[in-house]
């Protein structure tokens, strides 16, 4: 499909990114300020982030926020805290987009270690519970939210070795399909994308002897990231959209 969208269409949004500091979540973040966005960095690695701000600085962008958080360690509180720095610094949030994944390790099933499983399922799972629940009076309050959760084909279908990971992107729909149901008669829409093979740190991690050359870039994927964040997405909801085509 031909996502359209236009040059503005996120101006005077606040969007915040989770795992911003690199990979999809960086172009993402690229991408909504160059349509307009101000846009929240949120990610452990301050260096990274710091990077991703100077560019968007660079564009010419509206100037972006900060927010150091490693989403392994961060409670209830941490979130609850975050959403009112940033109520208190923007008075608004229009759009989440749930970026931050852990891999963990490819290994058969019963020799995944309960340490993997938990730590995958905190950040991929937990974290992004939390953070919804967090930001759900700000984002009802916008006149056209949006959430973005990231999910992966082995979400859809489990597949031999790929253990927590798997399992969490399954979780990761159903509590997609779950919000989306609930908000569908409010002004918030809630999807989840598919990236599919991509040219990231994690995909060389899963495939280290693949090329990455083979791979589609984060910006090649990014018209539909740009369009369900935007307002031409308002009629879809509780959808779980692959980034790339499968023929």
């Amino acid at each position: 499909m031909n996502y359209q969208i236009a040059a503005d269409s996120l101006k005077d949004r606040v969007i915040l990114v989770t795992g911003a500091g690199d990979g999809i979540g960086r172009q993402a973040a690229l991408s909504y300020a160059a349509h307009g966005a101000t846009v929240i960095l949120l990610g452990r690695t301050v260096s990274k982030l710091e990077a991703v701000y100077d560019e968007i600085d660079a564009l010419g962008a509206p100037q972006p926020a900060i927010i150091p958080l490693d989403m392994k360690g961060a409670t209830k509180q941490n979130y609850l805290d975050m959403v009112d720095t940033i109520k208190d610094q923007f008075g608004r949030l229009d759009g989440v987009l749930h970026n931050a994944s852990l891999l963990g390790v490819l290994s058969p099933f019963d020799q995944l270690g309960e340490d993997t499983f938990d730590e995958v399922m905190h950040v991929n799972v937990k974290a992004q519970f939390l953070l919804t629940q967090a930001i759900m009076p700000l984002i009802k309050a916008s006149e056209d939210g949006r959430i973005i959760f990231t999910t992966s084909t082995v979400g859809h279908i489990g597949r031999a070795f790929w253990g927590a990971y798997s399992m969490s992107k399954f979780a990761t729909e159903g509590m997609m399909q779950i919000v989306a149901d609930e908000l569908s008669n409010t002004n918030v829409r809630v999807n989840a994308i598919n990236p599919g093979g991509t040219r990231t740190g994690m995909r060389a991690k899963a495939f280290p002897a693949e090329d990455p050359k083979t791979l589609k870039t984060p910006l090649d994927i990014m018209p539909l990231y740009l369009y369900l964040m935007g307002p031409e997405s308002k009629d879809v909801n509780g959808q779980c959209i692959d980034a790339q085509s499968k023929d």
